[in-house]
């Protein structure tokens, strides 16, 4: 059952995919912003994913963090991620990124449950106008 307090963690090491130079959100070989982002959401996304039906899934909605100190290519990052509210299909996550030496990265989550089928409807509709 998805109820407060559910908990997620997913790990990565930082190597040449990963960094802001490959992604191109910077120009120096340290982990990205944008990677940091994608491991959050996967550790939130994750945590609930066994509680969903086939039919369901959750998209991101909104992310709110802050990229506190690089990580060197080699290191491993790992995020911890927390449910800390749910409204109705809306589910929040307070999220925490840490390599070898501390935290690097934190913030909020939003994501909504949704039915694939339905979403995917909707979403390629836009085609049509």
């Amino acid at each position: 059952m998805i109820a407060i307090g559910l908990k997620g963690l997913k790990s990565a090491i930082v190597d040449e995919t990963n960094t802001a130079l490959t992604i191109g959100s910077g120009k120096l070989p340290v982990f990205a912003t944008p990677a940091m982002i994608a491991l959050m959401e996967t550790a939130a996304s994750a945590s609930v994913k066994p509680y969903l039906d086939e039919d369901s899934s959750t998209v991101g909605t909104s992310v709110n963090i802050q990229h506190i100190s690089a990580t060197p290519v080699g290191m491993e990052v790992r995020c911890e991620s927390e449910l800390i509210e749910i409204d109705r299909k809306r589910l929040v996550f307070k999220l925490a990124v840490f390599d070898e030496c501390g935290l690097i990265g934190k913030g909020t989550h939003e994501r909504f449950i949704i039915n694939k089928e339905k979403f995917l409807s909707k979403t390629n509709d836009k085609r049509g106008k």
